[in-house]
């Protein structure tokens, strides 16, 4: 019986190699970028290609290793090595995202950062995630796990699982909460 039994699970193993239309195809990037920096800007008015006008830098993405697989029908673009990416405000100040993995999807325009995500704001903010998406249309992040978001100006430390907010984290919403928190409330004369 244990002999039958035996033959049985050795003999359902795939052995078939897969040729033609149902082999898996492999996939290579149309280009790699290594130590790659991209420095998103914006300008008032159209410029021509000798202008020498002034234009705002929106964001400063660096990575490692870039992978353009733009040529794909899911056009996206990978930084398997981790990414970078520092980010202004209308006033110049800076704030920071980190990740160790990230996907930039060209066709809907969402960015999916992946492992050890952080997020520190130009006044301190911190928010720390293990998978976080940006949303760039609609200038909206959001998160499905679990986080840490650390408000020095409030002096709280808020842990939870799901949150979206704005990309200036004025505004958050934050789906599931534990933890301590301090709430201010005001007085009434």
């Amino acid at each position: 019986m244990v002999f039958s039994m035996a033959m049985l699970f050795f003999s359902c193993k795939d052995n078939y190699k897969r040729v033609g239309e149902e082999a898996k195809p492999n996939i290579f990037p149309q280009g790699v970028a290594k130590n790659f920096v991209l420095t998103y800007t914006e300008t008032k008015e159209k410029l021509d290609s000798d202008d020498k006008k002034a234009s705002k830098v929106l964001a400063i993405l660096t990575s490692a290793i870039s992978e353009d697989f733009d040529n794909l029908k899911f056009p996206h673009r990978t930084f398997p090595n981790g990414v970078h990416v520092d980010f202004f405000d209308e006033n110049k100040k800076k704030s920071t995202i980190t990740a160790d993995y990230g996907i930039i999807y060209s066709a809907t325009n969402v960015i999916d950062l992946q492992g050890n995500v952080v997020i520190k704001s130009h006044d301190g903010k911190l928010l720390e995630t293990p998978q976080l998406y940006w949303d760039q249309s609609n200038e909206w992040i959001f998160t499905q796990e679990k986080f840490t978001f650390t408000n020095p100006e409030d002096g709280t430390v808020m842990d939870g699982e799901g949150m979206d907010f704005n990309k200036d984290l004025s505004f958050l919403n934050a789906h599931k909460t534990y933890g301590l928190m301090l709430i201010k409330e005001e007085k009434d004369d």
